[in-house]
C-alpha cells in the first residue's frame, strides 16, 4: 500500500509566513508537520509515502533529500543527535508527484493513481498530525474485516461547529464504528445527519481512484474528493471509524497551529 499525502496548497492563512516557507514545513516542537505525518504513513505498514507536492515547494523535496555534508559538520562539531535527526529525515522512503494546477483535494489524490495502481491507499491530509501513529493501522483493521470496504476517520464535535465541515449519515454498528450511508458538505446543524466530521485519514478503495478520473468540479469549481466518496457509496460499502480529540492534532490555522505546539510540547516534557 502506498500512503499519499496531498500537499501542493498555497497556505493562504499562513501568509505573509508561507510566501517563502510551505505550510507543511512550519514546526511542531521539534521537527516539520510534514515529517510527522511521513512518519505516521510508515508506521501504517505503508512501503511508501508519496507526497503530492508543487514544483515551487522545493524545501519539502530538499527536507527528505540526504545530506551527508551537514551531517559531517553536525558531527566534527560534536552535534552527533543532531546529525542522527537530520539523517532519519533524509532517508525516509518518500516520493515525489506533482499538482501543478490547484484543482481540489480530490484532483491531488489523482495525481498519484499511478503510484497505487489497483491497490488500496491511505489519504493523509498533511496539516494533521497524529503523534501516536497507530490510527492508520486501526483503520485497516476495521477494513479488513468487512472484506478491504473504504474506512475513513471521523471526530465527533459540538453542534455548533458542524456547520463547518463533512459530515457522515450512517448508522453505528459497534462502538466506535458506523456504517456509512452518505456525506454531506458543510451542513447547517438543524439539517446535520450527525456531529461526525471527516477528520482528514482515509483508507481507500482502489474503485475511489478510478472514480477520481470522472468527477466533475463540485464545490469552489474543484474536484472534491467527497463527491468521489459519494459515488463508490453506491457500488461499495463505507465504515467511519470516531476518533477522540486527543488522537488527532489540527494543524490548518495560525490558532490550531499553535495549540497543538503548545498541546504537545507539554505532552513530551511532562
Amino acid at each position: 500500500m502506498k500512503a499519499l499525502i496531498p500537499a501542493a496548497g498555497m497556505g493562504t492563512r499562513f501568509l505573509p509566513a508561507t510566501k517563502a516557507v510551505p505550510k507543511e514545513m512550519l514546526l511542531v516542537v521539534d521537527r516539520p508537520v510534514i515529517q510527522y505525518v511521513v512518519e505516521e504513513g510508515l508506521a501504517s505498514g505503508a512501503d511508501e509515502v508519496v507526497i503530492i507536492n508543487s514544483r515551487e515547494k522545493k524545501a519539502i523535496e530538499d527536507h527528505f533529500a540526504p545530506d551527508p555534508q551537514l551531517e559531517e559538520t553536525l558531527v566534527g562539531r560534536g552535534k552527533k543527535a543532531y546529525a542522527e535527526a537530520v539523517h532519519h529525515a533524509g532517508n525516509l522512503p518518500v516520493s515525489f508527484v506533482y499538482q501543478d494546477e490547484p484543482l481540489g483535494l480530490g484532483h491531488a489524490v489523482r495525481c498519484a493513481a499511478e503510484k497505487t495502481g489497483d491497490e488500496p491507499f491511505f489519504v493523509l491530509l498533511g496539516d494533521v498530525i497524529v503523534p501516536g501513529n497507530d490510527m492508520l493501522n486501526r483503520m485497516k483493521a476495521i477494513s479488513d474485516e468487512h472484506n478491504g470496504a473504504s474506512v475513513i476517520a471521523v471526530l465527533p464535535v459540538p453542534d455548533d461547529q458542524v456547520s463547518r465541515f463533512g459530515v457522515i449519515d450512517g448508522v453505528e454498528i459497534s462502538e466506535g464504528v458506523w456504517k456509512v450511508n452518505g456525506l454531506v458538505e458543510k451542513p447547517p446543524v438543524e439539517e446535520a445527519p450527525s456531529n461526525l466530521t471527516v477528520f482528514g485519514r482515509y483508507l481507500l478503495s482502489p474503485r475511489v481512484m478510478e472514480l477520481l478520473a470522472t468527477v466533475k468540479p463540485g464545490a469552489g469549481n474543484e474536484i472534491q474528493l467527497t463527491d468521489a466518496l459519494d459515488a463508490v457509496l453506491a457500488e461499495e460499502e463505507m465504515y467511519a471509524m470516531v476518533i477522540s480529540d486527543d488522537e488527532g492534532f489540527d494543524t490548518g490555522t495560525v490558532a490550531t497551529w499553535l495549540d497543538t505546539n503548545n498541546r504537545l510540547y507539554a505532552r513530551k516534557n511532562g
